[in-house]
């Protein structure tokens, strides 16, 4: 059945996008220039209240929103645990990784999870950002995430950029180095923070 205004059904309708991110900061110059430089973003729109910043086909992506004196980001609480940005293959990854590195943003932790490949970085704030490559369809993805694999494992297996880096180099292929190595249990106690 098709939803209609007269009877519009049980489920809700899914967006046909996620459109942006706000963040709230009292940070604000320090964050929108990490933000500028992170995702080699541009500005849409900024004042002294906001900044509008996009590195698409998207009017904004991310907002930045100064308000004096908010109290220091707790990650003992609940709440946002990081946004992701999806990049096309491993050889941008890296690339991005290089270059981030050359404004001083450094990740803490890279992993291979599977249906991605995955570095994190902290903003200025304390905010988790990954940076990822999808190594599966969506098909596969879900596949993998039903396994025994996935349920004795899923948060993935840690790997060191610069033996990533040096694998592409060498020529081997991304099809190769996106295959997640063979693991025993882990959980979300071993996930750095």
């Amino acid at each position: 059945m098709t939803a209609t205004l007269d009877n519009p059904g049980d489920k809700v309708t899914a967006p046909c996008k996620l459109a942006h991110v706000v963040l709230r900061t009292s940070n604000f110059n320090k964050m929108r220039d990490f933000y500028l430089k992170f995702l080699g973003a541009t500005v849409s729109f900024e004042n002294e209240l906001m900044a509008l910043l996009t590195y698409d086909d998207e009017h904004h992506r991310l907002g930045i929103i100064n308000i004096p004196d908010l109290a220091a980001k707790n990650p003992g609480t609940c709440g946002l645990e990081h946004i992701a940005f999806t990049y096309s293959d491993l050889q941008t990854l890296a690339l991005v990784y290089l270059q981030r590195q050359k404004h001083g943003i450094e990740r803490f932790w890279c992993i291979n999870h599977g249906p991605s490949i995955s570095v994190y970085t902290h903003d200025p704030d304390g905010n988790i950002l990954e940076s990822q490559v999808d190594c599966m369809t969506v098909e596969g993805a879900t596949g993998f995430m039903t396994s025994d694999v996935y349920q004795t494992n899923p948060i993935g297996v840690d790997f060191e950029m610069k033996d990533l880096i040096n694998r592409l180099k060498s020529g081997e292929s991304e099809d190769e180095i996106k295959k997640r190595p063979t693991s025993g249990p882990r959980g979300i106690d071993s996930v750095p923070a």
